[in-house]
């Protein structure tokens, strides 16, 4: 643990070093929604390959690349791409690009995905905002020695979305006239998609959209104690008994359609914070 933490102190400093700003709020755009960093005033911008021990991306539509910029206002430290446990990528290296962004000052955690839709009353194109997790990966970011300077070693799990974030991006969609449906985020590894047995499976136990990621940063988030926002962008529904066959192709085409109504939300939210 002391080499992992070595590594992510490397990151801090090359960074802090580098950004005129301090963040206060940092932002992770998934599969199809790298455009929302069009919404940014760009500050500065790092490669992640240009950064100490920080882990590629190495997924189509994911640009690998870390933004300081303004959006809503606010300095924010934006992933434009992230890691996956399908890439190879441990639970512990995805995490690091929370530990980095904790330790740069960054308190509130706005995170966006790709999921695929579960509740009948979904369609693609909708939004979700996620109102709690279940975590089926068989993963766990926390998962060997603990580093209590980052945090406790048993965090609670009892509300990982902020309550007062949560209403406040409800209101930012009412009155924007964008539908924001609230639902459970079921987490899966991947990268093949679910079978028929197996989404109505996820579906029975309570979840409302299925996708790949997201789940490995929540917890590190919590463990770093930020607060953290998260929506999801439905690209296709997965109703068991009427099953269709998607494509990644058609996953980034629903998300990217989604990304503006995402931005809005999100920037309008986040003038507010």
């Amino acid at each position: 643990m002391d080499d992992y933490r070595n590594k992510v102190e490397e990151a801090v400093t090359f960074l802090r070093d580098r950004l005129r700003e301090q963040p206060g709020i940092g932002v992770i755009l998934g599969t199809g929604l790298g455009g929302i960093a069009q919404t940014l005033e760009e500050i500065a911008a790092f490669p992640y390959t240009s950064i100490p021990h920080y882990p590629a991306s190495t997924v189509k539509s994911h640009a690998g690349k870390l933004i300081l910029g303004r959006l809503g206002g606010k300095t924010a430290l934006v992933m434009q791409g992230r890691l996956h446990l399908y890439e190879g990528y441990s639970a512990r290296e995805i995490a690091f690009p929370i530990r980095v962004m904790a330790r740069l000052g960054v308190k509130t955690l706005v995170i966006s995905n790709a999921a695929g839709g579960l509740n009948p009353h979904f369609f693609a194109g909708d939004l979700m905002l996620i109102t709690d997790h279940i975590n089926l990966t068989g993963h766990n970011p926390l998962i060997g020695p603990n580093v209590d300077e980052w945090g406790e070693r048993f965090p609670g799990m009892t509300e990982p979305y902020d309550r007062r974030l949560r209403q406040l991006a409800a209101e930012v969609a009412l009155a924007e006239k964008i539908p924001l449906h609230p639902g459970v985020y079921a987490g899966v590894t991947g990268p093949s998609l679910e079978t028929a047995a197996e989404t109505r499976f996820i579906r029975a136990m309570g979840a409302d959209a299925v996708g790949m990621s997201t789940l490995m940063e929540v917890i590190t988030a919590v463990h770093m104690k930020l607060k953290i926002l998260a929506f999801s962008a439905i690209t296709n529904v997965n109703l068991a008994d009427a099953y269709e066959a998607t494509t990644l192709e058609a996953i980034i085409a629903a998300a990217e359609a989604a990304g503006p109504k995402l931005a809005r939300i999100m920037t309008r939210t986040i003038e507010q914070l």
